[in-house]
C-alpha cells in the first residue's frame, strides 16, 4: 500500500491503563485490528490476536506487541465456524489463564454495483464473518468475562450502518445488525457488570481497502468527508482503548465515531 498505513500513534508509549489485562482480537493481524493490539500492548496489556491465513501480517503484529514489551499469542482460523471460536477460548484461558476485554473486529466484503450479483455464497459468508462470529465468541467467552472486574466486550460496527453504501448491501446490513447487537448485548450484561460498546469507523485506510475496491474508488478514498482524508489505523484504535479502560466505566450501549466528521444518528 502506498503510502503504508498508520499503526501506532506517533510518540505514544502508553499509560498502563490496560496494565496486567488479557484481550482477544480478531482480525487482529492488519488494520484497525492491528492498531489496537499495539495500542493495547503499549496500555499494559497482553494480547491474542485471531486471524485467518495472512500469517506474515500476524507475525508482524506480533513482533509489534513483544516489542512493546508485551505477551501475545496468534491462532488461525476462521471465526465463521464455532468449533474455532471455542478453541480461541479454551487456548487463551490456557496460556494467559483468563481474559477481560474481547474485541470482535474481523470482517470481511464483497462490493457489488448490481443487488443481483449478490451471491448466496458471499452472502452467508459476510453473515458468518461479520456477525455471527460474535455470537459465538462471546457466548464462549462470557464465563470468563463473569469473573473478572472491569470485563468489557467492543465490537466494530461501521457508519455504513448508519448512512448505508449502495455498493456495500450485504456489509452494511451486517453493521447495521452489530449496532443492534451492542445495544441489546449491553442490557442483557450490565448486571453482571459487563459493559458493551461498539465503534463505527468512516473510510480508515487499510489493506481491505485496495483489496476489496477498484483502483479509482482507492485514489479518492476517505476525500469526500469533512476532514477530506481517510483516517488511519491508530486513530481509531485510541476509541478501543478509552472504551476498554476504566476512564469509560459508567459507558455500555453506545457507539463511538471516528468518521472524518460525517453526521449520523447514533
Amino acid at each position: 500500500m502506498v503510502p503504508q498505513p498508520e499503526y501506532q500513534r506517533p510518540h505514544d508509549h502508553g499509560s498502563g491503563k490496560l496494565r496486567g489485562r488479557v484481550a482477544i482480537i480478531t482480525g487482529g493481524d492488519s488494520g484497525i485490528g492491528r492498531a489496537v493490539s499495539v495500542a493495547f500492548a503499549q496500555e499494559g496489556a497482553d494480547v491474542v490476536i485471531v486471524y485467518k491465513d495472512e500469517h506474515a501480517d500476524a507475525e508482524e503484529t506480533l513482533k509489534l506487541v513483544e516489542q512493546a514489551g508485551r505477551r501475545c499469542i496468534a491462532l488461525a482460523g476462521d471465526i465463521g465456524r464455532q468449533a474455532f471460536c471455542k478453541k480461541v477460548v479454551a487456548e487463551t484461558i490456557r496460556r494467559f489463564d483468563g481474559v477481560h476485554i474481547l474485541i470482535n473486529n474481523a470482517a470481511e466484503q464483497h462490493p457489488k454495483k448490481d443487488f443481483t450479483e449478490i451471491e448466496t455464497d458471499d452472502l452467508l459468508s459476510t453473515y458468518r464473518t461479520n456477525i455471527l462470529s460474535m455470537f459465538h465468541l462471546t457466548q464462549e467467552a462470557l464465563p470468563h468475562l463473569k469473573k473478572r472486574r472491569h470485563a468489557t466486550i467492543i465490537n466494530t460496527a461501521s457508519v455504513t450502518a448508519y448512512r448505508g453504501s449502495p455498493d456495500l448491501v450485504d456489509y452494511s446490513s451486517t453493521k447495521g445488525a452489530i449496532v443492534a447487537f451492542t445495544r441489546s448485548l449491553s442490557g442483557m450484561l450490565a448486571k453482571d457488570g459487563i459493559r458493551v460498546n461498539a465503534v463505527a469507523p468512516g473510510p480508515i485506510w487499510t489493506p481491505l481497502i485496495p483489496a476489496t475496491f477498484p483502483p479509482d474508488k482507492v485514489a479518492g478514498f476517505g476525500s469526500d468527508v469533512p476532514l477530506g482524508r481517510a483516517g488511519q489505523p491508530w486513530e481509531v484504535a485510541t476509541c478501543f482503548v478509552f472504551l476498554a479502560s476504566e476512564d469509560a466505566n459508567y459507558i455500555t450501549g453506545q457507539v463511538l465515531h471516528p468518521n472524518g466528521g460525517e453526521i449520523v444518528n447514533s
